[in-house]
């Protein structure tokens, strides 16, 4: 099919980027990192218009959405879910029912909260050693530092992203209330030395890579918090770790994010499986674009449509 046909196939189609309003521009209450929003609105919408397709962003929990106008719907920067998950996942499953979603609503379920690691740990993925803590109290937090052997530890919410009330402790010192269900891993100093290597599959197939490195005297490597991105070509070993994490999945996500950090023997740990609203890094992969909307193409055409992730 060439560019002309392809533009007509799909002319007139409306597709939905979910955000948020500490995303959309214009907010009140925008996030200091939500300049990802526009560099992803940036790559996704002139490539999804060279597909005869417009991209409209729109907050998630928008009462006035109609959402049966859209032809399908895609999961951008919803980055306020985690305090409101049973009304992200509620409204995710009206969205679902009126129009196609990608990430589909069963696989956001998954993965939603990161006990999904012990899933994926099962099928072989080697990850950092995790202690899950459906609640937290000091007897725990010292428990902690003796069950994983470190003096030094990092608690993070199993619902939660961004580092979003994320804390690293050292034994002895103070504890902060942590009223959610927690993970804690020991701290890796290479996520300071190297960083923390992410891999993009846009419908299963590698896109692109890149390194996450935190700012001089933090480990977060987030924007928000003063992290910087640089573009990656992975060793042919490193790529093989993403891909046998996607590898994973019984069905393949439209897009997905793998966070991986090296290992002192050398090897991946998988951090994160990201298939929610994962940013995708357009600046480091400047084809991001054109590979998302030819995705959604592809996945829109009507032999595509009775498809559906199953996740045990």
């Amino acid at each position: 099919m060439d560019a002309t046909t392809s533009h007509a196939k799909w002319a007139g189609m409306k597709i939905a980027y979910l955000a948020s309003r500490v995303t959309l521009p214009g907010s009140d209450i925008r996030r200091s990192d939500a300049f990802e929003h526009d560099y992803m609105m940036n790559a996704l919408v002139p490539a999804f218009a060279a597909q005869g397709m417009t991209l409209i962003d729109i907050s998630w929990d928008d009462e006035e959405a109609d959402w049966a106008s859209f032809d399908a719907a895609v999961i951008g920067t919803t980055w306020d879910y985690w305090d409101r998950m049973d009304e992200f996942l509620a409204t995710l499953e009206r969205i679902g029912q009126q129009t196609r979603l990608f990430n589909p609503p069963e696989l956001v379920r998954w993965n939603i909260r990161k006990t999904y690691l012990r899933h994926l740990e099962a099928k072989g993925a080697e990850l950092i050693p995790t202690l899950w803590l459906d609640s937290v109290t000091r007897k725990d937090v010292e428990s902690a530092f003796d069950l994983l052997g470190s003096d030094d530890l990092v608690f993070k919410r199993q619902v939660g992203a961004g580092a979003k009330d994320q804390h690293r402790l050292t034994r002895g010192g103070p504890v902060p209330d942590m009223p959610h269900a927690m993970m804690a891993q020991p701290f890796m100093k290479m996520i300071q030395d190297e960083g923390e290597i992410s891999f993009i599959f846009i419908d299963g197939e590698f896109s692109h890579a890149l390194v996450k490195r935190a700012a001089l005297g933090d480990y977060r490597i987030q924007s928000a918090y003063g992290g910087s991105e640089q573009t990656l070509t992975p060793s042919t070993a490193d790529l093989a770790s993403a891909q046998a994490v996607i590898a994973t999945m019984e069905a393949v996500p439209l897009y997905g994010r793998v966070d991986m950090l090296r290992a002192p023997e050398g090897n991946l740990l998988l951090m994160e499986l990201e298939l929610i609203e994962p940013y995708l890094y357009p600046i480091e992969g400047p084809n991001l674009g054109t590979k998302m909307a030819s995705a959604i193409a592809r996945r829109m055409r009507p032999e595509s449509l009775g498809l559906h992730t199953q996740l045990t």
